[in-house]
């Protein structure tokens, strides 16, 4: 598929002769000034390279160049201009990011060569970013997996975790959910270094040996660590770092981060951290939520009361109906397990309560085919 070139300029005939000269090389579009530029820029799909010049009405080159760089990032900035002074220049690769600064009239031949040299800068950015996120959902994934597979009960109460402070980032307006769902769905993987003798007793809510809790204390810590090197997971480990902080600076970890300081993210996950431990000694949401409104400093007033709104909110929408038994291929996403899911030899994979997502349940079918899970599954559908 041919590069798609924009081309900027507030007089149309100089558009219409560029367009005709490379037409043939480049997939080109065009614009009268900058505010119609940006327009084609929201609509339209990524424009490789995008070219401006100077001196526009409403908005300079600069200016324009300036939006570009953040409404569309990967794209390629040159300007090609009749005013050539040294301050339009430092601007412009200043505040545009331009890789090229060009002088009208320009050549043809000089013009192609320029915006080739674009092009080859354009596809040497796609190709790094396709290989970094390559990189990291591989890594993700190989994480997950090894998750999966030691404490699969654990994995399962995250899938549904991340969920949760997915949609709760949501109804807080969040720019960017993915920090937040990469945080819950990593926020235990170091789960995977703890001795099968402390892991089983956790699973089975044991008392603890003063070691044990000391190690269970730095889990977080842990698992930032485990994740600090993988590129582009840095702001994760952070909020993962910070998951069990009480909000008045005190807990792990024993710094002078305090308040607001904290992550966003990390506030919320220590409120629905702290409600499924209490959901699951069963204790239902309205009260564990009032028990931990009575316990000042431990939480942000405004992420508790947030989270409280947004689940006692779900639970009035999410009626069930009465409890049916399926067999693990006949599962369905949106399901809740009345009782846990179980292998034959009786160690539960998933507790009870947990919403069954479609990834979920891939997960069971294939594990069922191995190790055989013990059927049928009681399980709830939404009334919806």
């Amino acid at each position: 598929m041919a590069a798609r070139v924009l081309f900027v300029d507030d007089e149309e005939n100089i558009l219409n002769g560029i367009k005709r000269q490379l037409r043939k090389q480049y997939v080109v579009e065009t614009a009268v000034g900058g505010p119609q530029g940006l327009e084609l820029i929201k609509k339209s799909e990524e424009f490789a390279v995008i070219v401006s010049d100077m001196r526009m009405p409403e908005m300079d080159g600069v200016q324009f160049l300036k939006e570009v760089k953040t409404l569309s990032p990967n794209s390629v900035r040159l300007m090609l201009t009749g005013n050539a002074d040294q301050q339009t220049a430092i601007d412009a690769v200043n505040q545009g990011s331009v890789f090229r600064f060009m002088t009208k009239p320009c050549p043809v031949d000089f013009l192609i060569d320029t915006v080739n040299a674009a092009l080859e800068q354009y596809r040497l950015i796609k190709s790094e970013q396709e290989l970094l996120e390559g990189t990291v959902n591989g890594s993700i994934k190989l994480l997950t997996d090894i998750l999966s597979m030691v404490a699969p009960e654990v994995f399962g109460q995250l899938t549904t975790l991340r969920e949760t402070a997915r949609e709760i980032a949501r109804s807080m307006r969040f720019m960017s959910t993915w920090d937040i769902e990469m945080a819950a769905m990593l926020s235990k993987i170091a789960f995977v270094t703890l001795p099968p003798q402390t892991l089983a007793r956790v699973r089975s809510h044991k008392d603890l040996e003063p070691a044990e809790l000391m190690v269970i204390e730095r889990l977080p810590e842990t698992s930032s660590k485990l994740l600090a090197n993988i590129p582009r997971l840095e702001q994760v480990a952070r909020i993962v770092h910070y998951q069990g902080k009480n909000f008045d600076g005190s807990g792990f970890p024993k710094d002078t981060v305090v308040g607001e300081d904290i992550p966003l993210e990390s506030r919320i996950l220590k409120v629905l951290h702290d409600l499924a431990a209490q959901e699951e000694r069963g204790v239902s949401t309205s009260a564990a939520l009032k028990q931990m409104g009575g316990r000042p400093g431990r939480y942000d007033p405004e992420v508790l009361k947030t989270v409280g709104w947004f689940l006692m909110a779900m639970e009035e929408e999410e009626k069930l109906l009465p409890p049916i038994h399926v067999r693990v291929v006949d599962l369905k996403a949106g399901a809740v397990l009345i009782n846990p899911i179980e292998t034959a030899e009786g160690h539960a994979l998933i507790t009870a309560g947990q919403k069954l997502t479609a990834a979920m349940i891939e997960r069971l079918i294939n594990y069922h085919h191995v190790h055989m899970i013990k059927e049928p599954i009681k399980i709830s559908m939404p009334a919806s």
